[in-house]
């Protein structure tokens, strides 16, 4: 894996971070902060980053096998969250099983996979820019009544 140097260097006049891999040092380009407004990277707290990754673990949920309540709960999750949606892709296996599945964002996405079997659903929320992940967790809670729920979150793309 990768390992980050501290410090910056320039390529062609725009500043890099060195990344060391276990062979050699390799230049990786970072664009300035207002060069391109387009780009949603984040700055809060002196941290610059392209988004937060929420691991959701629901646990003792319930209609995690029913596919309308799943995707309105993603549909209302991205609009509390304060995102775009593009599109819902929902697929319910057979047999009992659960649903797997993900609203493209343009802000990036969020994706289920579910375990009705086991009351245990899995969701990724990971968005960029403006918009507001963690309000999407409340929705969830109250979307599948669960009776525990572990919350990870990860920092994608630091700079």
């Amino acid at each position: 894996m990768a390992r980050l140097e501290h410090g910056l260097t320039a390529i062609n006049g725009a500043r890099a971070l060195k990344v060391r891999t276990p062979a050699r040092t390799v230049p990786v380009p970072i664009p300035g902060g207002n060069e391109d407004p387009k780009d949603h990277f984040i700055t809060r707290n002196g941290v610059t980053y392209a988004g937060s990754h929420l691991i959701i673990d629901l646990w003792e949920a319930e209609g995690l096998d029913d596919q309308a309540r799943i995707e309105r709960a993603l549909t209302d999750a991205v609009e509390a969250a304060g995102a775009t949606l593009l599109h819902i892709h929902l697929h319910k296996f057979e047999d009992g099983g659960g649903i797997s599945g993900v609203a493209v964002l343009a802000e990036s996405h969020i994706s289920v996979h579910t375990w009705p079997e086991r009351g245990y659903a899995a969701f990724d929320v990971f968005m960029c820019g403006t918009a507001e992940p963690r309000k999407a967790l409340p929705v969830l809670k109250q979307a599948f009544d669960p009776k525990r729920v572990v919350l990870g979150e990860h920092k994608r793309g630091v700079l």
